[in-house]
């Protein structure tokens, strides 16, 4: 599911699956991820903050080149574990009982759409966006699928359960990352790295101790890797970032990593050395940053903003995602809070679904939606909600779907 921002879209009518899932598009959704970061820095090249503004100023000004459209950053609202559409977004209310489930659809903002009873904010706002409903893939094991919808490429070896590899297909933060660091490439926004991942479930070893592939740079290497916030936002203590050092320490701390740089000129090839010094430099840019810890301080916002998102993870995510944008960053991915069991819904499917998996859905996005469009950033920014797969029409003995 993609806005559409409240204008009219040129139909993709012509264009084949294979010629959707290729890198530099946005796998299912076809955003050109060099377009991306060339408007981007086109915007940044006139002194321009997403949604046109210029700083300080509430004034906007037309970005519209006429090669591309208008999308200057792009929100992946990815749903880890695969939700089934069936009981959301495409509900079958004369299938057989076994089928068509528990819930039933209500009318949306669109005469003729429906969408299931546990979204009632998102069903009010489906005019401004539209439901893909043609996408298919062949893999229904998380690890692989999930691989193929955050690259636009199938894995390698698509009938095992891998782990994340080296010769992986670079998610699309990576793309976006080595697009916008290449000496002579489009210049970063700000101190802030080009792609964030947030609730990052990747990094983090699950029940069956898989590092998860999709989510990384893989073939373009490992320091082109989106910036990973594991960390709940919704936590009183949240804080991506260390504490601030004294500048001049900072300084001296830049001074001493040229100093060993210097040094290591001789095995300036090694591809650890090159890993570490990028990291160095990225951490120290970060961390000196006041735009960057600006950015990720939820506590800027006022409390009837948090409490429109949710006292969640995903709810605090879509409301730190805007932030991002908000501070130059492309590409941020809120994926779903970690924890295996969460859309994976084998069983209690119906129960999960309606007591928490799509009223904090519901909130959060209907609030991310919203607050992108009363601040002016809804026209240039793409926002989209997807999973690995979907789930079984055919509903289990123990009231679950499976993949």
């Amino acid at each position: 599911m993609i806005t559409v921002l409240g204008h009219a879209s040129r139909c993709c009518e012509g264009y084949s699956r294979r010629e959707w899932l290729r890198l530099g598009g946005l796998g299912t959704i076809g955003l050109s991820l060099t377009d991306l970061v060339q408007a981007r820095s086109s915007a940044s090249d006139r002194g321009l903050l997403p949604g046109g503004r210029r700083p300080d100023s509430g004034v906007a000004t037309s970005l519209r080149d006429p090669s591309f459209g208008r999308a200057k950053a792009c929100i992946v609202l990815f749903m880890f574990g695969a939700p089934a559409h069936q009981d959301i977004w495409d509900l079958k209310p004369e299938a057989p009982l076994g089928i068509r489930g528990e819930f039933r659809p209500i009318s949306s903002a669109v005469p003729g759409l429906f969408v299931g009873e546990h979204i009632p904010r998102l069903a009010t706002m489906t005019d401004q966006y539209a439901l893909i409903r043609s996408v298919t893939h062949p893999d229904n094991t998380h690890t692989v699928a999930m691989h193929y919808m955050l690259t636009g490429v199938r894995h390698a070896r698509p009938a095992t359960n891998p782990q994340n590899a080296p010769d992986d297909f670079p998610c699309f933060g990576a793309v976006v990352n080595h697009l916008g660091s290449g000496a002579g490439g489009p210049r970063r926004v700000s101190s802030l790295p080009p792609a964030v991942s947030l609730n990052a479930p990747a990094n983090q070893a699950s029940a069956n101790n898989h590092i998860f592939p999709g989510f990384f740079a893989g073939q373009l290497g490992s320091r082109l890797d989106p910036m990973f916030v594991p960390q709940n936002a919704d936590a009183p203590d949240f804080q991506p970032l260390p504490p601030l050092l004294d500048i001049d320490r900072i300084t001296d701390r830049r001074r001493l990593l040229q100093a060993m740089d210097d040094q290591a000129r001789a095995i300036e090839h090694a591809l650890a050395v090159q890993n570490f010094a990028t990291y160095q430099a990225r951490a120290i840019d970060l961390v000196s940053s006041h735009a960057a810890r600006r950015a990720f301080d939820l506590g800027q916002e006022p409390d009837s903003i948090r409490a429109r998102y949710g006292s969640t993870p995903f709810g605090q995510g879509c409301l730190l995602a805007r932030r991002l944008v908000e501070a130059g960053v492309s590409l941020v991915t809120v994926n779903w809070e970690r924890d295996d069991a969460y859309w994976d819904t084998h069983a209690k499917n119906f129960e999960s679904l309606k007591t928490s998996l799509l009223p904090n859905v519901d909130r959060g996005m209907s609030a991310l939606l919203e607050d992108l469009a009363e601040r002016g950033l809804i026209d240039e920014t793409l926002v989209v909600w997807l999973a690995e797969f979907c789930r079984t029409p055919k509903i289990n003995g123990v009231a679950g779907r499976d993949h």
